[in-house]
């Protein structure tokens, strides 16, 4: 099941398509019995989270919030968790990127849910390499584009 919320009104977003889009890419990872939460926001909505709990002052494009771990990990081992996005910030990085805004939300959404799976490109080495292959081969089955 896939929640999706968008709180942000500066930004058309094709919530439906944007939902059949997060099918695919859990499909494509092989969890798509999974539960997953998508929340989109704007850049002075993530800067909050980012500042409470990440504790960096700043607006980012992504944010992945982990529920099947902890304490809690057993309750419902199928929740992966909460990708955030700013669609304020997408929107500048299509511009930066030459994508559409669909496109960028696409690369954010297999970003924040392979953050869910473990994924840690922060790491260095062949972890950091394993997460931007499977970004690579995500996009390139969900877009049926090469990731700029």
């Amino acid at each position: 099941m896939i929640l999706l919320k968008n709180q942000q009104q500066l930004i058309p977003v094709g919530e439906r398509r944007i939902k059949k889009i997060a099918e695919n890419i859990l499909n494509y990872l092989g969890i798509s019995s999974h539960e997953l939460s998508i929340l989109f926001l704007d850049n002075r909505g993530i800067t909050e989270i980012n500042k409470k709990y990440l504790k960096r002052n700043r607006p980012t494009n992504v944010i992945s919030f982990v529920l099947n771990e902890g304490e809690c990990r057993n309750i419902n081992p199928r929740v992966l968790g909460d990708v955030v996005i700013s669609v304020e910030k997408a929107q500048e990085q299509a511009g930066i990127n030459g994508t559409t805004l669909e496109e960028e939300i696409s690369f954010l959404l297999i970003h924040g849910i392979l953050h869910l799976l473990g994924y840690d490109h922060e790491k260095k080495g062949s972890e950091k390499e394993k997460m931007r292959k499977k970004e690579r081969e995500a996009y390139q089955f969900v877009t049926g584009k090469e990731l700029p």
